[in-house]
């Protein structure tokens, strides 16, 4: 913790003999302290939601909007002024300086609960503001907030701090997403390059991320998984090469996301620099102009996604092509101009839409192979994390065994493609090493 010494208490930490922390997990007896984290994560998160609901139904009914062409833009900059005031004198943090990862978990910046009201303000502004952002992001700003108040309290080493933060947010995502499994594969593949990290954590995210996932489906909360199902597909061997195609489109969207979220950056940086509300201001400007022209590109999409899947042909292919292009360029202003936000949701309405087009123009193959499969391609790239992008997709997708193969073949394409990429680029460019693209 910034200006805080670290806990300890008092005992060096047990090391396992050497070569054993690959056989199995190491595991100091602190479980107590994160069952209490896991419990008060998703606790906190479930209440956040609740809230962030009923603001949104208050604030953005059909009432409101009806009152003139003037209330959507006056609401969207009202929320973003606030957005801007929070990070200028509530200290709110942002991830503007980080990619896909750090806005997922929200921790482009060292989590540090003093700063907790403004990160609180401004997460409740930044989900209300219309800015293209998932709830994902801010939960992991504020429960990594609330972790790194409990951890000193609890007497936690700082050596293993980092354990703590991520069962923490296994808590809140698991419920959120609406899977026992997710945060603990996903911070396990984060963890790849330390394996005893690995090992000695994933224990923790598994436990944490079963108390969040039971209290979120005992409380009756609708999670994100099975939101946008798709009938089986079977396995034929067009799906087969649609599968790798769509993993090179999966890739292109990840990777053109990711260079445009450094030049939004970049120019930004170089515009408005720490002008921070002005920065918000503005992004909250564009924000309104394109929502009047497509009102379903505004907030993360979870919600109008289901209207466009219903009846794609009344957009048609080229128009829905174009409000994902949108859809992308939009997160990555809100996310360089400072609202906090996640990326999973607008990632996702993007993939939907390009495969949505794709069946328009080819509908001998079934919409799921094309969403579900791009959908994979863009995560695995974007996160870094293959599994976690073949779990999101096959639960959200409400993925059958066949369909689960397909996702796999467009995962490693994009896996394959988006390396050669890199190496690629980081040969234009020995002197910078390699680049991330706005990735990992």
């Amino acid at each position: 913790m910034p200006g805080e010494p670290a806990a300890d208490d008092g005992a060096p930490p047990a090391v396992p003999p050497p070569g054993e922390e690959l056989r199995r997990p190491y595991i100091p007896a602190r479980l107590g302290a994160v069952l209490l984290i896991a419990v008060v994560a998703i606790v906190f998160a479930i209440g956040f939601l609740l809230l962030w609901a009923y603001l949104d139904r208050l604030i953005w009914s059909d009432p409101i909007l009806s009152a003139g062409p003037w209330a959507m833009p006056a609401l969207v900059l009202f929320f973003s002024l606030v957005v801007g005031l929070s990070r200028k004198y509530l200290h709110a943090p942002s991830v503007i300086h980080g990619g896909f990862v750090e806005a997922v978990r929200g921790d482009a910046d060292p989590p540090d609960y003093r700063s907790f009201p403004g990160a609180f303000v401004s997460s409740l502004a930044s989900l209300l503001s219309g800015a293209v952002i998932g709830p994902e992001g801010a939960l992991g700003v504020l429960v990594s907030e609330i972790s790194a108040f409990i951890r000193p309290r609890l007497r936690v080493p700082a050596s293993i701090a980092a354990g703590y933060d991520l069962a923490a947010l296994a808590s809140a995502f698991n419920g959120l997403i609406g899977s026992v499994l997710f945060t603990g594969v996903f911070a396990t593949e984060l963890q790849a390059g330390r394996p005893r990290s690995a090992l000695q954590y994933l224990v923790w995210n598994l436990l944490a991320g079963a108390v969040g996932f039971i209290i979120f489906r005992f409380v009756g909360l609708l999670p994100f998984a099975q939101s946008i199902p798709f009938p089986p597909t079977g396995l034929t061997p067009v799906y087969v090469l649609v599968a790798v195609l769509c993993g090179v489109i999966g890739t292109a969207i990840a990777i053109g996301a990711g260079a445009w979220l450094q030049a939004v950056e970049a120019v930004m940086d170089r515009v408005l620099g720490e002008r921070v509300v002005l920065r918000v201001l503005a992004a909250g400007a564009l924000v309104a102009a394109v929502g009047l022209v497509f009102p379903d590109l505004l907030f993360s999409g979870e919600s109008q996604i289901h209207g466009i899947i219903a009846d794609p042909a009344r957009y048609g292919a080229a128009l829905l092509l174009l409000m994902a292009v949108l859809k992308i360029g939009l997160f990555g202003v809100s996310i360089k101009a400072g609202y906090i936000g996640g990326p999973l949701f607008p990632i996702l309405f993007s993939c939907t839409l390009v495969g949505l087009a794709l069946n328009l123009l080819f509908p001998g193959v079934p919409v799921g192979v094309f969403v579900l499969c791009i959908e994979a391609g863009a995560f695995a790239v974007a996160l870094g994390a293959p599994l976690t992008a073949i779990l999101t997709v096959a639960l959200v997708g409400v993925a059958d065994q066949d369909t689960i193969v397909l996702l796999v073949l467009s995962v490693a394409t994009a896996l394959l493609l988006s390396a050669e990429a890199m190496k690629r680029i980081a040969a234009r460019r020995p002197e910078e090493g390699a680049p991330t693209a706005g990735t990992r």
